[in-house]
């Protein structure tokens, strides 16, 4: 994550409560999964196309798997990153990913939909940059792309320790608000009560195939959050081509409480 100009959203850390209270509340996120399973049951089903999941920093497959069942169990052909722990932009998981897209792209013979969270997601962003022809949409979790500084998020120094693993800057893809919006349909998720990232950080200026749906919960669950499932089973239900803004579902509709961010420019 580099430094961005002025232009960028601006962003400040998260509050102390949130990240105080992000274990306990991602119990939470957890148990209100199990409450919402007969909603769940009822999510639109797609064509079944094949569906990559990126876990965020410090996390591997194992992190994804709830949000994996559930998207199998709709018919999806749902694959994880295969690549072990995430510590950040490595060779290993830059030229990984890079290869697994691919790897996906050519068994399946068509377009992979990319969801990423946390720090997966800014990897998501960046692979539908480098390979639109096989990326059909983007939805990312939590993912801080368009931050203003490393020290505005609760990670920050979890990344410093492990910056001498990583590629040299010189690779790193330059600030997000320099760069033209992706040209694959694209679905920010933040929560106003991340404890880990800023959500202003996670959303973009509203504009076509685009659009930042706020949810309540933690950013430790988003991989387990009700409204996150549901709103990831919409999203990859729509016919290729055919794109429409999220419209939650009156069963979860208090799971989705609005917000500002579609009205940013």
């Amino acid at each position: 994550m580099r430094t961005s100009s002025a232009r960028a959203v601006k962003s400040t850390g998260p509050a102390l409560h949130w990240y105080l209270t992000e274990p306990s509340r991602s119990v939470v996120d957890l148990g209100q999964l199990a409450t919402a399973r007969s909603v769940l049951r009822t999510a639109p089903r797609g064509d079944g196309h094949p569906v990559l999941v990126l876990p965020g920093l410090l996390a591997s497959d194992a992190s994804t798997t709830s949000m994996r069942w559930f998207l199998n169990r709709l018919g999806y052909r749902t694959h994880g990153w295969n690549l072990g722990r995430n510590v950040g932009p490595t060779r290993d998981a830059v030229d990984g990913i890079r290869y697994r897209l691919r790897e996906l792209s050519d068994r399946h013979g068509e377009p992979i939909s990319l969801i990423g969270w946390s720090l997966g997601g800014i990897y998501a962003r960046e692979l539908a940059r480098e390979n639109p022809h096989q990326v059909r949409d983007v939805i990312t979790l939590g993912s801080p792309y368009r931050l203003n500084l490393p020290s505005e998020t609760r990670a920050h120094r979890v990344l410093r320790m492990l910056s001498h693993l990583h590629v040299p800057d010189s690779e790193l893809p330059p600030p997000e608000h320099t760069r033209p919006p992706l040209r694959m349909p694209a679905t920010s998720v933040y929560s106003e009560q991340d404890g880990i990232v800023p959500w202003r950080a996670c959303v973009e200026p509203a504009g076509p195939l685009r659009q930042n749906v706020a949810v309540n919960g933690s950013h430790l669950g988003y991989g387990h959050n009700p409204a996150v499932l549901w709103l990831a089973a919409d999203r990859l239900a729509q016919p290729a081509g055919q794109w429409r803004p999220f419209e939650p579902p009156a069963a979860l509709a208090r799971h989705y409480p609005g917000g500002t961010a579609d009205r940013l420019n």
